[in-house]
């Protein structure tokens, strides 16, 4: 049951039977036709902007159509007043009893309330994480696996068909550096003193690696030079490191769909053939770039080099993607496994990447136009830092992982539900304090606190409820005994639900769950407070009717912040410690 859609169809409907009457012309465009809470709840329930948007198209005035409108609408038996405000919004009161009955669907529709068909099936690859299989995930992958995770299973809820995808960064000289890391750790295994120099990984998770490859080689990669050793501790270091990587991804809650191969692209042709497709569009030439401003790129030389023609999608500047000597840059096996991703079927791409990566996005997204005759989208997500604290103190480095704070130091401290549910209460491209004190505090001002506490309390009514409470038998309460304006105010909440989902999704971003949950909790401990001073709000009473109608409303609650903590992979709270 979606409020908002249905009083949007009727507005679309009162606009059919003014055209047909010849007050609205035909083949009016009633796309950014919406129907909104009002900014201003003493506005109304609902409002529509209707009238504005069909004024120009129209050719009419926004208020003239606004009451033509309004005396349509006033002949729903769901609405009780309309008025037209301003220029020509209108706004609208519903009927109370729409509210009660939406109580009843909530609870008759449980884990489907708020579930949407808007995907209509569209193949969406959400790739994030993404890491280099150089060590254990550290915060800020934290906070990109989150959101990741969290907007796949916004998707899936709202109807798109959802793979999750990581691309390991196994093809760089980040990995040459990984084996003789290894190396070293394998000779300190053997009983020798290893030399951690400068450029190597100094963090103790490379120790045990050290001893399983003393353990499957013994001495006899010790006294053999580089050249016969690189490939061999490289390959077997990669896999332990992404072994890893997977238990710190299990450890949050997060689960791939697919791994795939940066190495893979290598050797096989895939590179050529992405850019032979881009050759074949006249997007890849000979070319000298003018020297940058200011900070001189990697992948600048003042040489001739082979560029893709960026700037035909969009892009500021042309991009090399071979360098003079011959060998590929880091921009060019991204191409083809974008290409991968085009080629596998997928109707629609999105990318989270690290806040680093800003120089990325459109050369990215011009790559994946040309690739795609900009038949499929991409979608970048820049995750900003994570900044650390506690005790008012910033949090030091991991000894295990010798250069930052992991992924499982913040796990252990925390927990996972909590630290999923906090790397969400900031939309991903602002930067986010993690202050370990706060997210444990007990308090208002601790969002996964007072959500969970709302469904702690919720759970509490259950159980002490001295009536039949399954949510079937529930849904069939009489409701009309929800009367009062907290309560109804609390159901109107509820309603908005399937909306904040849709836009969510659209939009991509999961942190608007958060953000909503938060607000759906603070009304109902504002209902729960009121009864402590007037018991006729207090959801166990004498009369087991008006209580099975107080403990539904209470119940509606806790199936919309199950069903939203489901989208951000938190489990709900039974009871609090």
């Amino acid at each position: 049951m979606n409020l908002f859609s249905e009083l949007r169809t009727l507005v679309t409907e009162a606009i059919a039977a003014m055209q047909a009457a010849g007050e609205l012309p035909e083949g009016l465009d009633l796309t950014a036709v919406a129907v909104e809470p009002p900014r201003d709840a003493a506005h109304g329930d609902m409002a529509t902007n209707a009238a504005m948007v069909l004024a120009k198209p129209a050719g009419k005035q926004p208020r003239q159509i606004a009451e033509g409108l309004a005396a349509r609408l006033s002949a729903d038996p769901r609405i009780t007043a309309v008025e037209v405000a301003g220029p020509g919004f209108l706004n609208l009161r519903l009927d109370k009893a729409l509210w009660q009955r939406l109580v009843a669907a909530v609870l008759s529709q449980g884990d489907e309330y708020g579930r949407s068909a808007i995907g209509a099936g569209t193949k969406v690859n959400i790739e994030f994480v993404s890491a280099n299989p150089t060590g254990p995930m550290h915060v800020g992958h934290t906070r990109g696996a989150v959101v990741g995770d969290a907007l796949a299973r916004l998707l899936a809820f709202a109807g798109w068909d959802v793979t999750r995808e990581y691309y390991i960064n196994d093809g760089g000289a980040q990995v040459d550096v990984l084996a003789r890391s290894a190396y070293e750790r394998y000779r300190e295994a053997n009983g020798l003193e290893p030399e951690i120099r400068e450029g190597l990984y100094p963090g103790d998770y490379l120790i045990p690696v050290g001893e399983a490859l003393k353990e499957a080689y013994g001495t006899a990669l010790l006294d053999k030079p580089e050249s016969e050793w690189l490939i061999t501790i490289r390959d077997f270091a990669v896999r332990r490191m992404m072994a890893m990587i997977r238990e710190d991804l299990a450890a949050l809650n997060v689960k791939m769909d697919v791994y795939s191969s940066e190495k893979a692209l290598y050797g096989t042709g895939k590179i050529e053939a992405a850019l032979d497709r881009l050759r074949a569009l006249d997007l890849i030439y000979e070319g000298v770039l003018e020297p940058p401003k200011g900070k001189t790129p990697e992948d600048w030389e003042p040489r001739e080099q082979t560029l893709f023609r960026s700037t035909a999608h969009g892009d500021d500047v042309d991009r090399p993607v071979m360098k003079s000597d011959g060998s590929w840059t880091y921009f060019a096996p991204d191409i083809a496994y974008h290409y991968d991703k085009v080629e596998r079927g997928f109707d629609q791409l999105i990318d989270i990447f690290g806040a680093d990566h800003g120089g990325y996005v459109k050369r990215m997204k011009a790559a994946v136009a040309a690739l795609s005759n900009g038949r499929v989208p991409l979608d970048i997500k820049l995750i900003q830092l994570v900044k650390l604290w506690k005790n008012g103190e910033p949090f030091k480095m991991s000894k295990r992982a010798g250069t930052f704070v992991t992924l499982r130091d913040v796990v252990e401290q925390v927990g996972a539900d909590v630290t999923r549910f906090v790397m969400l209460t900031r939309k991903n491209d602002a930067a986010l304090d993690f202050d370990f004190d706060k997210v444990l505090e007990q308090s208002k001002d601790n969002p996964v606190f007072y959500v969970q506490y709302a469904s702690a309390r919720i759970n509490s009514v259950i159980r002490k409820a001295t009536v039949e409470v399954d949510d079937l038998t529930l849904a069939g309460a009489d409701m009309t005994l929800l009367d009062h304006d907290a309560e109804i105010g609390l159901a109107k909440k509820l309603a908005e639900w399937p909306r904040l989902v849709e836009i969510a999704a659209r939009s991509n971003e999961p942190h608007r769950i958060a953000f909503y949950l938060y607000e759906l909790a603070s009304d109902f401990h504002a209902l729960w407070n009121r009864g402590n001073d007037d018991t006729s709000l207090r959801f166990v009473q004498e009369d087991a009717g008006i209580t099975q109608a107080k403990i539904g409303l209470a119940r509606a609650t806790g199936v919309v912040i199950s069903n939203g903590l489901g989208i951000l992979g938190v489990t709900p709270a039974r009871e609090m410690r």
